[in-house]
C-alpha cells in the first residue's frame, strides 16, 4: 500500500487537503510556494484563485464534514486547466504551465504504477 501525506491548502477561511504519493508532496508544496512567488507577475484580468500550501501531514482523520480532501492528481489537472485558461500578455506564463505540467505527468506515472501493481 501507498504511503500518502496531505498538503493543507488554505483560501481566505477555507481549508482543504490535497492527497498525494509521500514521494510527490514537496513537490506540491514547492511548486504552490513558486506560484505564489510568482502569480503577482501576472498581469491577465482573470488569474485564478491559488489557496497557499501552509502544512503537510502523515496522517488526516476529518471530524468536519465540509473539509475537502482532493486527490493529487485531481487537483493538478485542475491547477493545470486554470493556469492554462490565463491569457497572459506579457509574463512568460509557459515555465509556470511547464513546472505544473511536470508534476502533473509524475502523478499520472505514479498512479498507473501504482494501479498496476
Amino acid at each position: 500500500m501507498a504511503i500518502m501525506r496531505y498538503i493543507i491548502m488554505k483560501n481566505g477561511q477555507e481549508v482543504s487537503f490535497v492527497e498525494m504519493p509521500a514521494s510527490h508532496a514537496y513537490q506540491l508544496s514547492a511548486l504552490n510556494l513558486r506560484l505564489h512567488k510568482e502569480i503577482d507577475k501576472l498581469t491577465a484580468s482573470h488569474v485564478p484563485a491559488l489557496p497557499y500550501a501552509i502544512a503537510e501531514c502523515e496522517d488526516v482523520e476529518l471530524h468536519d464534514k465540509s473539509v475537502v480532501i482532493h486527490s493529487g492528481l485531481a487537483y493538478m489537472n485542475q491547477l493545470e486547466q486554470d493556469f492554462a485558461s490565463i491569457e497572459e500578455k506579457t509574463y512568460p506564463l509557459i515555465s509556470l504551465l511547464t513546472e505544473i505540467r511536470a508534476l502533473q505527468a509524475q502523478l499520472e506515472q505514479w498512479y498507473e504504477e501504482e494501479f498496476d501493481m
